[in-house]
């Protein structure tokens, strides 16, 4: 679904901006909102809807009461299958190949001079745009287009429940070179389901993959070597 014919244009601070937004809400985000909202502005990567979709979902983080913004985030993001932004729980679930994969990401990152705390995961995706920042545009652009059926996934979930927070994901997808469309998401599972003992050797998981039963994972580009530098409207398919 790549739709780009041009070089990328820069996009250092949009990436870091999208980056913040996939994190945990806290106060300090929502102290900086407008800075954020202006750093988007200036380095205009993203076409001018996506921008006031953005505009719309930091205008409800910062003005929302906090604790109801934090309880959203958690039931969204951390109760949610389908709208998990650890990748490779779309295409890996439990198996025991994460673990591996993990640790390629890892060293990945670390090659690039990008290293992190221990209790961030490499996989998820407000890491990989923090990567992707670091990186020359047009290898941002094929890095995070190996992720984009995931992400496409993600968004299609959001925009399912009407999400504001489907903006960033929509922008994610422009930013990797692909149109922000829809595609179907299966439901998550039931409570008792979602708890159940996995099969011993049941595989791992096709959520997300773009073809189903088909063994799909993520292929990292190596990177170049060097730095380089009431609720709002949903997204826009």
């Amino acid at each position: 679904m790549a739709f780009f014919s041009s070089p990328p244009k820069p996009a250092v601070h949009t990436l870091r901006v999208l980056a913040h937004l996939l994190r945990y809400p806290t106060a300090e985000l929502r102290e900086h909102a407008g800075e954020l909202r202006d750093a988007l502005r200036a380095e205009a990567a993203l076409p001018s809807t996506r921008l006031v979709e953005l505009d719309a979902l930091l205008v409800h983080l910062s003005q929302q009461p906090a604790l109801d913004v934090e309880a959203d985030y958690v039931e969204l993001f951390d109760r949610g299958r389908s709208t998990a932004l650890h990748l490779f729980e779309h295409v890996l679930g439990d198996s025991r190949d994460r673990g591996p994969a993990m640790i390629d990401l890892i060293q990945t990152y670390e090659k690039a001079g990008l290293f992190f705390g221990p209790t961030e995961l490499p996989d998820h995706l407000s890491v990989l745009l923090e990567f992707a920042s670091t990186q020359p545009a047009t290898v941002a652009r094929e890095f995070l287009g190996e992720s984009a059926h995931i992400v496409r996934v993600i968004f299609s979930a959001l925009l399912k429940r009407q999400s504001p927070y489907a903006s960033v994901l929509a922008a994610v997808l422009e930013l990797a070179g692909e149109k922000a469309e829809p595609v179907p998401v299966a439901a998550d599972p039931g409570i008792d389901e979602s708890w159940a003992e996995p099969a011993v050797f049941g595989g791992c998981s096709t959520e997300g993959q773009a073809r189903p039963g088909q063994p799909q994972p993520i292929r990292i580009v190596k990177a170049a070597t060097g730095r380089h530098p009431s609720p709002p409207p949903g997204a826009q398919a």
